[in-house]
């Protein structure tokens, strides 16, 4: 029972670096809410709050989706850093550009 009521909330889908679960029929991953929860330190509630599209068992299954794939969904979270990281070296930003010609 427990997993057809994840079922329910969880879907997983084809993304640009693999598959991704995320709640059904929104655009949230199962990891933006895991960092929401887990990392940020908000509430299911505050959650629902700042996302009003998503129900509080929408929040509360893709916690137990994390739990149940800890492991998958941090080594995730750790390549989105790493990727996020690889791009801002790469890509300056204008004001980045300005400072060092102001600079050098």
């Amino acid at each position: 029972m427990t997993a057809d009521v994840i079922q329910e909330h969880i879907e997983i889908v084809d993304g640009a670096l693999g598959p991704k679960a995320r709640i059904a029929g929104h655009r949230i991953r199962v990891l933006d809410v895991a960092i929401w929860h887990e990392k940020l330190g908000l509430s299911p509630d505050e959650i629902v709050e700042q996302h009003p599209e998503i129900t509080l068992a929408d929040v509360y299954a893709a916690l137990a989706y994390y739990w149940d794939h800890q492991n998958e969904i941090e080594d995730a979270i750790q390549k989105e850093r790493s990727l996020a990281a690889e791009l801002r070296a790469k890509i300056a930003s204008p004001l980045m550009e300005k400072l060092r010609r102001r600079i050098g």
